[in-house]
């Protein structure tokens, strides 16, 4: 590795705990298959603070935009393409200094359903896999939001409406396609009906400590296990959110585990704003090359980025965004 003042940094800094700045792009609460976003990304980025607002500077030196505080929004707008290719390149700051998990929130239901239900979601890639072509879309479109439904937190109404729409969608694909590997799950999950119950009523009796919908809080562990991955005890700084309670945030230093973990306002940390950078562009150009519109660069740039462990079901984008990846030099 070429010495550089960040390199000595981390040198001086060998036994202390790495701290990792976090921010996150795509959150759409619960709904999941009906939000305005259909991937989220959790960006993560070791920098020392100086090198940071020193890179921060150089951006906004680079789009030179009157706007107080900048976005992912900025850095890709066609006329910013250079500012971007640089910021994600080997010549870049973030090389080898960052890190994203993205997750498919369509998928990310299905996995989390099968988790549920069956105990187990390995399944969750070949019902997904086979679901849009084996079903149509308005079918599979349903049972996305009947699963999403059911799993949410927040439902007016009948608190067993959510149980019976799941497994009228259930039933009715069974119907359609009974055999092979897709009709044996499908049968699985129609005799899982008091599980389905029992998850509801749980819901009933108060807040989960771990919000099965929201992928922010497994994304934080799995950012944990990926820079601890050489031994060292890791610290991330994230960016204020709601959903992480005082309650969630023991938990996840239990579960990590963690060294800390505390919450600033981005505004005021240069390494978390550019995580922001990182998780909102990195969910654009993954969404991009889901919905196959992908800008083949991009993608490539965004590549040695990607966690092989992003929880992602389409098999065709998921190859293009995670076939590579870069050691994080710390």
């Amino acid at each position: 590795m070429t010495w550089n003042r960040d390199t000595a940094v981390r040198r001086q800094t060998a036994g202390r705990p790495l701290e990792v700045a976090c921010d996150e792009s795509g959150s759409d609460g619960e709904n999941l298959t009906g939000g305005n976003t259909d991937v989220f990304a959790h960006a993560s980025v070791h920098l020392p603070l100086a090198s940071a607002a020193a890179h921060l500077q150089g951006i906004r030196d680079r789009i030179r935009s009157p706007a107080e505080e900048y976005k992912a929004t900025h850095l890709l707008r066609e006329k910013h393409r250079s500012v971007l290719e640089w910021l994600l390149g080997a010549s870049g700051p973030l090389y080898g200094q960052a890190h994203v998990l993205l997750v498919e929130k369509s998928f990310f239901v299905v996995d989390r359903v099968m988790d549920l239900l069956l105990g187990d979601p390995a399944p969750a890639l070949v019902l997904f896999r086979a679901g849009r072509e084996r079903f149509g879309d308005e079918r599979w479109r349903g049972f996305l939001e009947a699963a999403n439904d059911l799993l949410r937190a927040r439902s007016a109404g009948d608190p067993d409406a959510p149980v019976e729409s799941f497994f009228q969608a259930v039933d009715a694909m069974q119907r359609a396609h009974p055999h092979g590997d897709v009709g044996e799950i499908l049968a699985l999950l129609g005799r899982a009906r008091e599980r389905a119950r029992s998850h509801r009523a749980r819901i009933g009796e108060g807040p989960a400590v771990v919000p099965l919908l929201n992928p922010l809080v497994p994304a934080i562990v799995r950012t944990a296990a990926y820079w601890s991955a050489g031994g060292r005890p890791v610290s991330l700084v994230h960016d204020e959110q709601n959903v992480l309670t005082a309650q969630r945030i023991a938990w996840i230093k239990e579960t990590a585990p963690l060294a800390g973990l505390r919450l600033v306002d981005s505004r005021r940390d240069p390494r978390v704003q550019l995580a922001d950078f990182l998780a909102g562009i990195a969910r654009k150009i993954a969404s991009d090359e889901l919905n196959r519109r992908g800008d083949p660069t991009l993608t490539a740039l965004l590549r040695p980025y990607a966690d092989q462990d992003s929880v992602w079901g389409d098999e065709r984008s998921g190859a293009l965004l995670r076939s590579s990846s870069v050691s994080p030099t710390v």
